[in-house]
């Protein structure tokens, strides 16, 4: 594995205890690694706290010897860093850690302040919820100083699932040690956990199938480009046209070279959108066609089925999406070929999808995986924290703002995911693409954008990547 990708891999709790076990057997002391930790952690804390104080929440474990390195490497900077200890260090390596540090050590907080406050009671092995004293002591802590800054990941949160203690405040940063968990990026906790930093402490590519989406490079046409040569993606309309032209709309600002919207049912439609009228089939049966879309404003009654099954047995890359996943069933899989579908559920939508193909799962990471293996489709389970699922494992992104929790947000990532299928034929590659350009969009969207702003917003998005 590259080495880029190797610091992109998410580990649980378990895989990061073998990889720090794989690092002492190989010769790396304990000690070693909990100064390439915590210096490194240092390095982030300096630049937050730029010479201001540093208040040091330190646990009884290995987190807690993290703290104590950091505190004395911000001393050593010249910096003012004190130590809040509410139980002494129990592992050799914490007292080791402990012992190097000359400042001040506290037993408990009071009423400390201070500018900045860093979290290192307990990282992520801790396997169950935080005692009132102690969610108290971060709590206080954290309203007390001006910046908070959570070490490896905040105290009481659960490093696989993400889940958040309904008492904690968000952070302002979170400094990964070693490798990324799937808490930086799945549940609240992705959100709250503020600005994400990674600290390279020599872990191996542990063979994992979960990874953080790397940054997408894309490009400008070929020199000899033509329209069909770049893509042609049909978007298969329904009986509420506006969602689809939408779509539409939005593939035309990701790359594709031609855009054709497929519907009977008239409508306005902007002046470069082609719109054929006529039937299904009949519009489907054009060569040329790299990508098909349906789902948006399709409807759900008969006629929309119809239409459905007509979309997945023309054989072609597909992406599914709204009205589509509501209607999709087994009965319409049958003989498709799926390796070239992509799917595009919200929470909702994923509820359903699993209720008719006799899914259980106990959080939304593990739904996605099974409706993955039962369908054979890519399923890019959008949402505060979106996931994709696919052969290859599965793949996690940034956060997006928050302003794309508006109506037909999700038509225009539709259409993005349809227009890079369509580009180059891989369904794992145009989902990944198709999240980050939805999140640039929005970020130069602004704020309180509609949905149509968000469309308007693709093309410059895409600049943001060549």
């Amino acid at each position: 594995m590259p080495d880029n990708a190797r610091l992109r891999q998410i580990l649980t709790v378990a895989q990061m205890q073998a990889a720090e076990q794989a690092l002492i057997d190989a010769g790396t002391s304990v000690e070693e690694l909990m100064q390439r930790a915590g210096k490194g952690a240092a390095e982030w804390v300096w630049r937050i706290s730029g010479g201001r104080p540093v208040t040091v929440l330190c646990g009884p474990g290995n987190n807690g010897g993290d703290g104590y390195v950091i505190a004395t490497e911000i001393m050593r900077r010249g910096g003012e860093a004190r130590v809040i200890a509410p139980l002494p260090p129990k592992t050799d390596a914490a007292r080791d850690a402990a012992f190097g540090f000359d400042g001040e050590v506290l037993g408990k907080s009071g009423e400390i302040r201070g500018d900045v406050f860093v979290d290192c009671l307990f990282g992520s092995g801790l396997s169950r919820p935080l005692s009132e004293t102690f969610r108290r002591l971060v709590a206080g802590l954290q309203a007390h100083h001006v910046h908070s800054v959570a070490i490896d990941v905040p105290s009481g949160v659960d490093a696989n699932s993400g889940n958040w203690p309904v008492e904690l405040a968000a952070f302002d940063c979170t400094i990964a040690l070693g490798a990324w968990k799937r808490a930086h990026w799945l549940g609240e906790a992705a959100a709250r956990s503020g600005t994400k930093r990674l600290v390279e402490i020599g872990v191996a590519d542990q063979g994992c199938r979960e990874t953080l989406s790397p940054r997408p490079m894309l490009a400008t046409p070929q020199w000899d480009a033509h329209k069909y040569r770049r893509g042609l993606v049909a978007v298969a309309g329904g009986a509420m046209p506006g969602a689809a032209v939408l779509a539409a709309r939005s593939a035309m600002g990701a790359g594709a070279g031609y855009v054709k919207l497929f519907s009977e049912v008239a409508g306005p439609v902007p002046a470069d959108l082609v719109h054929d009228v006529a039937p299904l089939p009949v519009a489907l049966s054009g060569s040329r066609i790299a990508a098909v879309l349906i789902g948006p404003g399709l409807g759900r009654d008969e006629a929309a089925r119809a239409r459905l099954a007509d979309a997945l047995s023309s054989g072609r890359p597909i992406v599914l999406d709204a009205d589509a996943l509501v209607l999709l069933d087994n009965d319409l899989l049958e003989g498709v070929d799926t390796s070239r579908m992509v799917i595009t559920p919200h929470e909702g939508e994923l509820a359903k999808l699993c209720e008719t193909f006799g899914i259980e799962g106990a959080d939304k990471r593990e739904r996605a995986i099974a409706l993955h293996e039962r369908t054979g489709a890519t399923v890019l389970a959008k949402g505060p924290d979106t996931l994709l699922t696919h052969a290859g494992g599965v793949t996690y992104f940034p956060a997006g703002a928050s302003w794309l929790s508006v109506a037909g947000s999700g038509d225009v990532l539709a259409g993005i995911v349809a227009s890079r299928l369509a580009a180059h034929g891989d369904p794992v590659r145009a989902a990944s693409e198709g999240v980050w350009l939805h999140h640039e969009a929005a970020r130069q969207a602004g704020v309180a954008f509609s949905a149509s702003d968000l469309a308007q917003s693709v093309a410059c998005a895409y600049a943001a990547f060549l």
